[in-house]
């Protein structure tokens, strides 16, 4: 859990842009403090490299969070080996970390992270209580 907090707060303090799939997955994301959001639904996947490419050639470094289900594991390996090819940097750091947490939906990252605050929240609390006694 640790490090995925960590890979989240490094990823937010980037200027790195980061894909996602829909517009659900983005709403997640603002939810946690990310500003820098690409979405891949709507037109054509070709077009949306080019305009992918146009954007991150200024940054040079894109971190790809699509699901980790059949659709979403296509979608990244597609985008990652058109941007590499162009020089452009995918940082994994985020994704491994999800892969990690078992996360395989970037839509509920939010709620999965709120219930984990939450849940440590609880036990500072229970902690704090049991010193006070």
């Amino acid at each position: 859990m640790k490090d995925l907090i960590e890979e989240i707060n490094r990823a937010k303090e980037s200027s790195s842009l980061v894909i996602v799939e829909d517009k659900k997955d983005k709403a997640a994301l603002k939810e946690l403090g990310f500003n820098n959001i690409f979405i891949l639904s709507g037109k054509p996947l070709y077009s949306k490299l080019d305009k992918i490419s146009e954007i991150i050639n200024k940054k040079r470094e894109c971190i790809i969070l699509t699901d980790f289900d059949k659709k979403g594991k296509q979608f990244y390996y597609l985008i990652k080996k058109n941007l590499v090819r162009k020089g452009i940097k995918v940082n994994d750091r985020l994704r491994i970390a999800l892969i990690k947490e078992k996360i395989s939906h970037v839509e509920g990252l939010a709620t999965f992270i709120q219930h984990l605050m939450t849940k440590h929240d609880s036990r500072q609390h229970r902690k704090r209580k049991r010193e006070f006694l």
